[in-house]
Order: structure tokens, then C-alpha cells, then sequence
């Protein structure tokens, strides 16, 4: 019989409680104690993420059939159905958006070189968002249509890793496009986006920030063939403009010209179109390579992206 550590506990060791313990001070996380830390809830929460538990019942089902090595995993307070609510409720969720944030610091240098399926040496970042459906009459200030409720949750993803970099919980009715107001682009990045991120006043900040955007454009967008570039369609690119915006609102919010280029995608038998700022690559050798990283590393970052929302949800 194995007498070793429980693998859990292994888990748990990798974390720095000291760091945590610096984020319950600075919060009041503790102050008013009551046998069932911020570092207990912690454990529960991740314990739970890990079992795939879905609720506080389970939760507590699951921890009480192993009461004998709650210890050993590292928990301290007695677990139950009315102390994680109870904790859930009290304890400042900020705590523990702070220790994300030192763990996202800590992992991105580690994932730093990782291959991301696209050849680009600069930072990659996917953002899209993901609609959790709740009950209504359980959650009536989340309403988001006339019988529904709903959150969303927006993630920019670093793709050297599938790192969450930001993350945000909003209410269903606020539009994709509004999380761009909150996220601060980085100096030669590459920001994938579906069309629902389609804003020129928005995405001119990403061109002034000198930062690079990837999104699909939407069939009412007018815009105005300047040049065409030659293209090898059996990569799946079928055209390569340079193009500018030609209804006066659109260009007033965005002056610059933009490069649109169509991809055929073979699995969905789709035809995309994308809009980006970027013209050239660094280091790209040929023209036909850099469209094929534009195009079809943006239908896979975007699907990783929708993905990984998916796993980042806490039932």
C-alpha cells in the first residue's frame, strides 16, 4: 500500500503559499476567521477543478470520502456544504485574482519559446469570449434575455502556452467589442479576434500602440481595393489586398489602409476573410508563406481560444 504523499498534495506543493499568504494580508482575507481559510478554499476550489465536481454537494461528497487524508492534502478547516458558501461569499475574490496574476508572471517565461503551430516569433494572443448560461430565477441579476440568464467570460489567451493574460466575467448583454477598452496592447504583438471585434475607432488604438490585430471582417464593412498582391491559391489563400475603409465613419475612426486577405478553409468548406495592419513579417521569406500564417494560424488560434475558454470555466 502506497504511504507516500497523495498526488494532490504533490500538486499543491508547486504553489507558493507564501505569496499567497501575501495576497490574504493584503485583502483582509482572514481577519475574520472562522476555522475555514482563504488557503482551505483555495485547496476545495482546486480540488474540485481537477475532480470535475458540480456543485457545493459534490464537492463536499467528494472531500468527506477521503476524510481521513484531508490533512495530509493539506486542509486545515472542516469542509462542508455551508462553509465553502459561506466562504464563497465572504472572502474577497481578489485575493485570489492577485495570485492568479503572479502565477500567469511565474508560467509565461517558462512557455516563452514553446511552438505554437505558427511561424511567428513575436507574441501571439487569441481573445474571444464564452456565454455560460444560468438559471434565471436562481441568478435574476444576470438577465440577459427575457427568460435566460447569462454570464460571459472574455480570455485573452497568450498562445506560447495557452496562458490566460486577462480574464474578465461580465454580464451577458455586454457586447465582445467593450473588453477591448480594457485590454492594453503590447508593442509588436499579434492579436487574433473574431468578427464580433469589429471596431475601427477601437482596433486604430492597436495600430497606434504599434501592436498587430488578425480579424475577420463582416460582409457590410465597405471597403476600397487599392492593390492586389499576387497569391498562390494552393496554400488556401485566395486574394491579398491592400485596401482602405471607404464609408466616412469608418474611415474617420481608422485613416490607415488595411490589408484583407480571403482563405479558403477546407475542413468547414468556408471562405474567411481577414483584416489585419500588418504588411510585412520579419524574417518572412516569401509573400505566400506570410499569407498562409495570417489566414490559417488565424482559424486555429481562434478555435484554441474558444476552446480553452471552455476549460477555464469553475462550476
Amino acid at each position: 500500500m502506497n504511504s507516500g504523499r497523495t498526488v494532490f498534495s504533490q500538486l499543491i506543493q508547486h504553489l507558493p503559499e507564501k505569496e499567497f499568504q501575501k495576497c490574504v494580508a493584503r485583502h483582509h482575507g482572514d481577519s475574520n476567521f472562522r476555522g475555514f481559510s482563504c488557503w482551505d478554499q483555495l485547496l476545495a476550489m482546486a480540488c474540485a477543478q481537477l475532480t470535475y465536481r458540480e456543485s457545493l454537494r459534490n464537492i463536499e461528497s467528494c472531500l468527506r470520502a477521503l476524510q481521513s487524508k484531508l490533512y495530509h492534502m493539506g486542509f486545515r478547516g472542516k469542509v462542508s456544504r455551508s462553509t465553502l458558501a459561506d466562504a464563497n461569499e465572504s472572502h474577497d475574490w481578489r485575493i485570489f485574482a492577485d495570485f492568479a496574476q503572479g502565477l500567469i508572471a511565474t508560467a509565461r517565461p517558462l512557455h516563452a519559446c514553446d511552438l505554437m503551430g505558427v511561424d511567428l516569433h513575436q507574441s501571439l494572443y487569441a481573445l474571444d469570449s464564452t456565454t455560460i448560461d444560468l438559471c434565471l430565477s436562481l441568478f435574476p441579476w444576470a438577465k440577459f434575455r427575457q427568460h435566460k440568464a447569462a454570464v460571459k467570460m472574455h480570455t485573452l489567451l497568450d498562445l506560447h502556452g495557452n496562458i490566460p493574460t486577462f480574464i474578465r466575467v461580465t454580464s451577458g448583454a455586454v457586447h465582445d467589442v467593450n473588453i477591448l477598452d480594457e485590454i492594453m496592447p503590447e508593442a509588436g504583438a499579434f492579436y487574433v479576434m473574431d468578427r464580433a471585434y469589429i471596431d475601427f475607432q477601437r482596433l486604430f488604438v492597436f495600430t497606434l500602440s504599434s501592436a498587430f490585430f488578425v480579424v475577420r471582417t463582416k460582409s457590410n464593412v465597405l471597403l476600397e481595393r487599392r492593390y492586389s498582391h499576387p497569391v498562390d491559391k494552393s496554400t488556401g489563400v485566395l486574394s491579398d489586398q491592400t485596401v482602405i475603409l471607404s464609408s466616412v465613419e469608418s474611415a474617420t475612426a481608422y485613416p490607415d489602409p488595411l490589408r484583407k486577405v480571403s482563405y479558403f478553409d477546407p475542413e468547414r468548406s468556408k471562405r474567411l476573410k481577414f483584416l489585419t495592419n500588418n504588411f510585412t513579417l520579419p524574417g518572412a521569406d516569401d509573400c505566400r508563406h506570410l499569407q498562409a500564417t495570417l489566414a490559417g494560424g488565424a482559424v486555429l488560434q481562434m478555435d484554441q481560444a474558444a476552446s480553452t475558454n471552455q476549460s477555464l470555466l469553475w462550476n
